[in-house]
């Protein structure tokens, strides 16, 4: 009863949102309680009307044991996914409940499946990696190491939230379902078919090399998420060796420490000051590990708008495939046309086997070709209507494809623009830390 309330509650809100509500996207700034918490989700602010009245977050992990399909054990892990209405509380009051479900990372496969073929006309948030990509070598790529998971746990909650930060599918009756339906939600979504309208790799790929007039702007867009995949790819990889060699510099000062500590035994008058500055050596050594956590933070950023570039490609090979069809459907028409008139004037203008069976066997009687240009003439009908249907599908695809594009490219700009702020910011304040324990080092050494 409460899951049905909550779901009704949800389904009013969503309902309530103006088409008209946009997402606000970032704010990253660097604050003291980030500074404690680095894997605090700051890229999706609150935007619709959905987020406006209900706090979606995925709050835990934890690891299951059980047997998959073919009944064999394996080791999994399943997401807390909470949902709470945002409501002034009295003073003294206790806050409402969350409405809580657990969820494995397959389902949330299946649910962006299913928005993916339900909107191939919206740019569909990506999901974080199953496992990791582009790690600094002592940074553990198992996909149920907690460090990951906890990584991934983010993720999938800055999934959820960009997904309802979006005007059309925070409305969407199955992404609902998804937040508060723990048991029925997979055969709910089933019964969408959206299965039957997955267009198969073979047909994209048919179309993409068959397309005679494809839209420039698509092609454009094509283009440039190919080169953005490349650029973040080849900075995530620079990343990683610098965090690299980061790691062995940070670590060696650690031999510093050893030294001086070794070195303070056998001096009697120096021996304090060279404890203190071997304290503050193996201080700094130990910072190493939280700074490349918090970097890891950074490049999960990165990695989203990789991601996101697939998303990108995703709806240029849906507008390929519609154009190779609205042509299709074009040059059948045509072809129909010159049939009609080749029956009614006589005339054949290209070689065909029917042509060739005219001239060995005689002409078809007035009566059949009679029936046979009426049968065409409705046979043009049908195209005529096809292809204005078409044209009809293609120019609000365009139309809505575009507008959302506008809205991912004003959101990447500035979640882009931010993450790499912040970076820096946290180089600098990595470097100064540096500078200030060579500085304690000095100060240890004047006092000796």
């Amino acid at each position: 009863m409460r899951r049905a309330a909550a779901l009704a509650q949800l389904t009013n809100m969503a309902a309530c949102g103006s088409s008209e509500d946009v997402a606000v996207i970032g704010n990253t700034d660097i604050t003291s309680a980030e500074s404690e918490n680095n894997l605090i989700n700051t890229m999706v602010e609150r935007g619709t009307a959905l987020l406006r009245k209900m706090e979606i977050s995925v709050a835990e992990a934890e690891k299951r044991t059980g047997k998959n399909t073919v009944n064999m054990q394996e080791t999994y892990t399943v997401y807390l996914i909470e949902v709470r209405p945002v409501e002034s509380v009295p003073e003294g009051g206790t806050p409402a409940a969350p409405d809580t479900l657990w969820r494995r990372y397959s389902e949330f496969e299946l649910l962006r499946t299913y928005l993916l073929v339900t909107y191939p006309y919206f740019i569909i948030p990506p999901l974080p990696e199953k496992r990791a990509e582009f790690v600094w070598h002592k940074l553990s790529a198992d996909n149920l190491d907690p460090d990951f998971v906890e990584r991934r746990r983010v993720g999938l909650e800055n999934f959820l939230l960009r997904v309802a930060s979006h005007p059309v599918l925070s409305n969407d009756k199955i992404f609902l379902l998804f937040l508060t339906e723990e048991k029925g939600w997979r055969e709910a979504v089933l019964e969408t078919g959206f299965q039957d309208k997955v267009d198969s790799r073979l047909k994209s790929l048919n179309a993409t090399f068959r397309v005679k007039n494809p839209d420039q702007r698509f092609i454009a867009l094509k283009n440039y998420s190919d080169e953005l995949n490349t650029v973040i790819s080849q900075l995530l990889r620079v990343r990683a060796r610098v965090a690299d060699r980061l790691y062995g510099v940070y670590k060696v000062h650690g031999n510093y420490g050893r030294v001086f500590s070794e070195w303070s035994v056998i001096e009697k008058e120096m021996g304090d000051g060279l404890q203190s500055a071997g304290h503050h050596m193996d201080t700094y050594a130990a910072s190493i590990d939280d700074i490349l956590e918090e970097e890891e933070h950074y490049a999960d950023q990165l990695k989203e708008y990789l991601f996101y570039t697939e998303a990108v490609r995703s709806v240029c090979r849906k507008h390929e495939l519609i154009q190779y069809e609205l042509e299709t459907a074009s040059q059948d028409l045509t072809y129909k046309k010159q049939q009609k008139e080749e029956l009614a004037t006589g005339t054949v203008r290209i070689f065909s086997l029917k042509g060739m069976t005219s001239k060995l066997f005689g002409q078809e009687s007035p009566e059949q070709r009679e029936s046979r240009i009426a049968a065409l003439e409705e046979s043009i009908l049908e195209g005529e209507e096809a292809l204005k249907e078409k044209n009809a599908e293609s120019r609000e695809f365009i139309r809505t494809a575009w507008d959302d594009i506008e809205r991912f490219k004003e959101q990447k700009d500035k979640d882009l623009r931010e993450a790499l702020i912040s970076y820096a910011i946290m180089q600098i304040s990595m470097c100064k830390k540096g500078i200030q324990v060579w500085s304690n080092a000095k100060e240890c050494f004047n006092k000796m």
